[in-house]
């Protein structure tokens, strides 16, 4: 493959067969809409969407020392994680810099440690090379294992009652009663279990990227097509559609959930982006970035950075990341993320703003949109949170 050749899922030409229009995506190939991405979204917020997640990056942890070592190189507690849940955090660099968030399943019993670790697309290889270089000393090994898996997520409200159509069987983990799982009731909001779905083995998890409840399928690459089509003909009822990419983002910007990138870079520290909750002191023995994360907890708790707020229009103008956000005549933030909100009907932004400024209801705050100073409202997020 050449440098300037764009990988493609297992689903690719489903994908095309189905009139995707394609977007290059962290070297990746990816669907970004099937028609109208508003359409997209709201099927996600009332029914369920079904999307192709095979770029993220899978790397699979193993060993002894497994916990040890990820609890060495990333900011969580990782030692923690009870078989069958899954945790999300970050790893950082030396100087506490975001690398990437996280999710990580624990998947082995106490005598076989295994965890997955699933890094954003676009970090993947730097999260590989940081885990391999910080394994030195560790008995545990660290696998590349994206070529291993293909993910789909089904998102939505409808999720659960599709997945039940496929006769899903997990295995018999424990839960905190001692009691085995072997259904999608007893799969907790962040769990995930082997199993198998319509006859195909996968590690099924209540995890998602939406805002919404739903579930993530990690199968085989040889799988995903077989898959794909027994979740459209179970959801067909339902109300069930494909999803692109764009409708993800404006799914999660609604949710207030960061984006790599965006929201969270080198430049920022867990702290600095207000997730300093994912960074655990108490945790025994020394971790990567240690040091130069507690004097951000100090720096930011005696002198508040900006902050991540939400932002509401009052007009139609749509801000972009990078727009400066401004109070008084003066500059005081930037927008990090901002989209057209399906469901709340006007413009959205994620921003990072003075902390003077960061309270919700705060007045005369306004973005630079092309030179226009267009009005918004300072909100708490995230701007949309589920009815459970």
């Amino acid at each position: 493959m050449s440098s300037t050749e764009l990988r493609r899922t297992a689903l690719d030409e489903l994908h095309r067969s189905l009139g995707a229009t394609m977007t290059d995506f962290a070297g990746w190939d990816m669907p970004l809409r099937y028609g109208s991405e508003r359409d997209e979204h709201n099927a996600v917020r009332t029914r369920a969407g079904l999307f192709d997640l095979s770029h993220m990056g899978e790397i699979t942890v193993t060993g002894p020392q497994a916990a040890a070592l990820l609890d060495h190189a990333l900011v969580g507690n990782i030692g923690s994680i009870k078989p069958g849940r899954a945790r999300y955090t970050m790893i950082c660099r030396e100087d506490g810099g975001i690398l990437d968030d996280l999710i990580v399943y624990r998947l082995g019993e106490a005598e076989a440690p295994e965890y997955l670790v699933v890094a954003n697309a676009s970090n993947a290889q730097a999260v590989l090379d940081a885990l391999v270089e910080r394994s030195a000393g560790f008995d545990a090994e660290v696998r590349d294992d994206r070529d291993a898996y293909a993910l789909l997520a089904v998102q939505g409200p409808e999720s659960a009652g599709i997945l039940k159509g496929l006769s899903p069987k997990l295995s018999a983990s424990l839960d905190q009663g001692g009691a085995p799982i072997t259904d999608l009731e007893g799969l907790k909001y962040y769990s995930g279990l082997p199993g198998t779905v319509a006859g195909v083995p996968a590690l099924i998890a209540r995890t998602g990227y939406t805002g919404e409840d739903g579930f993530e399928l990690f199968v085989k690459p040889e799988h995903a097509v077989g898959l794909w089509q027994a979740l459209t003909e179970a959801g067909a009822g339902a109300g069930l559609v494909p999803c692109g990419l764009s409708c993800r983002d404006t799914l999660r910007l609604e949710a207030g959930m960061p984006l790599y990138g965006n929201e969270l870079s080198t430049s920022l520290t867990p702290f600095d982006a207000g997730f300093g909750r994912v960074v655990k002191f108490e945790k025994e023995g020394d971790f990567v970035g240690r040091a130069a994360l507690a004097e951000a907890a100090a720096r930011t708790e005696q002198n508040p950075p900006r902050v991540l707020v939400g932002l509401v229009a009052e007009g139609r103008r749509v801000p972009r990341a990078g727009y400066a956000v401004v109070a008084g005549g003066e500059v005081i933030g930037e927008v990090t993320s901002g989209a057209p909100s399906p469901t709340l009907g006007k413009p959205i932004a994620m921003a990072y703003v003075d902390a003077a400024h960061a309270a919700p209801g705060t007045a005369g705050v306004t973005v630079d949109i092309r030179g226009s100073q267009e009005p918004y409202e300072v909100v708490a997020l995230p701007f949309y949170k589920r009815q459970k």
